[in-house]
């Protein structure tokens, strides 16, 4: 499978794309600052009034960065940038925190670029149609220094060189570094599986984590050829806090989304089907995570983070009424915003609507009954002189 060719969000803004499934990773934001949130997926409202997780990261980050440097200008990439709100709101928080930074320095704010940069199937024209909309947003927080910011779009993939060399100040990127750049070779015997699971050989895990190695190992080198010495960069993934890869934190909901493909077969999916599909993800621990950036050597880490979000965006307490009503749909829904594409790649779209309902009556059932969190990890770094 070409990964880079196939793996997109779904665009648009429909009921089924990422725009309109992407509340999570709004969610993800805030859930410092306040723990009891009820929100609807669609609901862009309280999505822009979401605090970002990341903010005071980002926000000491930028500091120490002009702590050491004079900027004239400020080149700032947002890397798997997706389409929808969460990529209007990410670029507004991380350009607001520069503005809140430079008053608080007493320096003048820079002119700053934004690179946004997604694979070439991402739904750019979305994004650069809401961009008006986007600079007014940011004159009614910035005022005229609204006008010193410039968006521009950059499809490729991070897995590669994007910028030239020492051109960037600042990267920052949310819920895309867990894809790896293609499906780990070796996976013959996970059958029955479309992920790492508790039933999956010792030898696909470690195909998966070998390919989680390659693909770190070389998006940090890449990025740090194109960072300034003493750039920062905020990045934030799905991983886990076990050592377990197949740990049901990270594993467990794709291991349901099996579970409905594997009620498919023979009826609608053929056997051989199932069993050579697997999804190019990979959710690492933190402590895999500080090993790939001690063993490349071009970073120091500032923070390393790991935080819970509850499967269900709108979770306040756990309720198993409520977890059995809406969170099975829209778990469904942001998993096929999310893996749509793969999927019809694969099995073809004539399966997708069945699959997905039925993976929503799994989710509702088990979240009824369980704890359902996504864990994720957060890391700082600044590029070493």
């Amino acid at each position: 499978m070409e990964v880079v060719q196939v793996l997109c969000m779904k665009g648009g803004t429909g009921d089924s794309s990422y725009a309109e499934n992407s509340l999570l990773q709004g969610i993800i934001y805030d859930c410092r600052f306040s723990k009891n949130i009820s929100v609807t997926i669609s609901t862009l409202v309280v999505q822009r009034k979401v605090i970002s997780l990341t903010k005071p990261i980002i926000e000491e980050a930028i500091t120490n960065l002009y702590c050491n440097n004079l900027l004239a200008s400020l080149h700032i990439a947002v890397l798997g940038c997706s389409s929808g709100p969460n990529t209007s709101f990410v670029v507004s928080e991380v350009v607001t925190t520069v503005d809140k930074v430079c008053k608080k320095m007493g320096h003048r704010l820079p002119q700053i670029q934004v690179f946004l940069n997604d694979l070439p199937g991402n739904d750019f024209n979305s994004i650069f149609k809401s961009l008006p909309k986007f600079q007014k947003d940011l004159q009614k927080t910035m005022g005229a220094g609204a006008e010193s910011c410039f968006v521009t779009g950059v499809p490729g993939t991070f897995y590669g060189r994007l910028f030239p060399s020492k051109s960037l100040q600042f990267i920052h990127s949310s819920y895309s570094l867990q894809w790896l750049s293609q499906v780990p070779e070796g996976l013959e015997n996970n059958k029955g599986n479309i992920y790492m699971a508790s039933s999956s050989p010792p030898c696909a895990l470690k195909a998966y984590y070998q390919q989680f190695q390659k693909d770190f190992s070389m998006f940090l080198r890449y990025r740090s050829q194109e960072l300034v010495e003493g750039g920062s960069m905020v990045l934030t993934n799905l991983g886990r806090r076990s050592d377990d890869p197949s740990s049901k934190e990270c594993c467990y909901i794709w291991e349901l989304l099996a579970v409905a493909l594997n009620d498919m077969v023979v009826e609608s999916i053929e056997e051989e089907k199932m069993d050579s599909f697997n999804i190019p993800n990979y959710s690492p621990s933190p402590t895999e995570v500080k090993c790939e950036v001690e063993k490349e050597g071009s970073f120091t880490i500032n923070r390393l983070e790991v935080f819970e979000v509850n499967w269900n965006a709108n979770h306040g307490e756990f309720c198993p009424l409520d977890a059995r009503k809406e969170g099975g749909y829209n778990v469904a829904k942001m998993m096929r915003a999310v893996a749509e594409a793969l999927l019809v790649s694969h099995f073809g779209d004539g399966i997708i609507d069945e699959m997905f309902s039925r993976y929503k009556n799994i989710v509702a059932d088990r979240m009824s009954r369980e704890k359902t969190e996504f864990v994720n990890v957060t890391i700082s770094m600044t590029r070493r002189g």
